[in-house]
């Protein structure tokens, strides 16, 4: 049986800010798994937009950044280890788990309906409402730790689970088929370049939003139709021309993802790295008699339809760069200049 020692490594947030709010620690208390909890033994954690978000205090919707300043807009807690995205290994359960998950690879689902033994009446983050993935080790209640078998990397496995769970979500709640045309805005990024594989899978027509520079890698993954960002999408595809869109961005041009929606059309939001703040013209949403869904919990079959989906190897993993852990200043300043393609993902040793 593996020795597990008493202290590990850990990125440690000590409160909401700048990058001096992350500290190494060498000798941070290696957590204990509770009755229906596993410990785990993490190998590679991935670099996410809530990491961020949750740091300098984005979720909050006011100055007050001691309350509501968490992914469920409850309080955050310090100090907190972030990492939303992990792959590890079961090396240790609690009382009521099944000691034969011991040694059992498992990617950690992200989005939590239960910490510490209890059930949330809404869901919490993995990270944020309580510890992650940028240590050694990390409890997560046994029904979030998903086993998978895949000849994937452990490195590789860590950028599937925040980015392509939310993006499974979104095509779920918004029911894309093969009958579809989608549109993507920020497909480059983690969550757009997932949505346009689990697109795919689905027989779907993807049309992608990006940067010029980014338009032949985006391509590359099977895009019907590359995008510029800086292009009127209302000239480039016409009015009424999508089925749906799965929106990553939010911002000013937010109106006329609407107006290239057909009457009836799905619209899935879980990001607005661009300006949370639109405008609606509440004409546009009645008379075309369309669909929105604000997707951030996971729909409970989703994260185990990813687990099938990655052992059948319908989507690939996608790994711009990857850094120790030590390294995670490096590693967000690199993922802010969104100038990458897929994950950045930190290798736990």
């Amino acid at each position: 049986m593996q020795t597990i020692p008493k202290t590990m490594k850990a990125i440690i947030l000590k409160g909401h800010g700048d990058y001096d709010q992350l500290s190494l620690k060498h000798d941070y208390p290696t957590p204990k798994p509770k009755a229906n909890e596993v410990l785990i033994q993490v190998k590679a954690a991935g670099v996410n937009n809530t990491d961020i978000n949750t740091r300098i205090g984005w979720y909050a919707k006011n100055d007050d950044l001691s309350k509501n300043s968490s992914w469920s807009g409850d309080t955050l807690s310090f100090p907190r280890i972030q990492g939303a995205d992990v792959c590890g290994y079961i090396v240790k359960v609690g009382e009521n788990v099944d000691s034969n998950r011991i040694g059992e690879r498992v990617l950690i689902e992200p989005s939590l309906r239960e910490i510490n033994g209890e059930v949330l009446q809404n869901s919490g983050y993995f990270g944020s409402e309580c510890d992650g993935g940028f240590a050694q080790y990390t409890v997560v209640s046994a029904r979030h730790a998903h086993k998978i078998e895949s000849k994937y990397s452990d490195i590789e496995l860590a950028s599937f689970p925040c980015s392509y769970s939310t993006a499974e979500n979104l095509l779920s709640r918004a029911n894309v088929s093969e009958k579809d045309t989608l549109l993507i805005t920020g497909a480059s990024g983690g969550v757009g370049s997932a949505a346009i594989q689990l697109a795919l899978a689905r027989g779907t027509k993807v049309i992608a939003i990006t940067s010029p520079k980014k338009f032949d890698a985006i391509k590359a993954l099977g895009a019907s139709q590359v995008i510029s960002r800086d292009d009127d999408i209302i000239q480039v595809l016409g009015e009424n021309s999508v089925d749906v869109v799965i929106d990553l961005v939010g911002g000013a041009t937010w109106p006329k993802l609407l107006e290239v929606l057909k009457p009836k059309g799905r619209y899935a939001i879980s990001g607005a790295i661009g300006g949370a703040q639109v405008t609606l013209d509440l004409r546009t949403l009645y008379l075309k008699d369309l669909n929105f869904f604000g997707c951030t919990e996971l729909e409970p079959y989703v994260f185990s339809n990813l687990i099938k989906r990655i052992e059948k190897e319908e989507i690939r993993p996608l790994i711009a760069k990857v850094y120790p852990l030590f390294d995670i200043v490096t590693a967000q300043k690199e993922f802010l200049e969104k100038k990458h393609i897929g994950k950045i993902v930190l290798e736990v040793s």
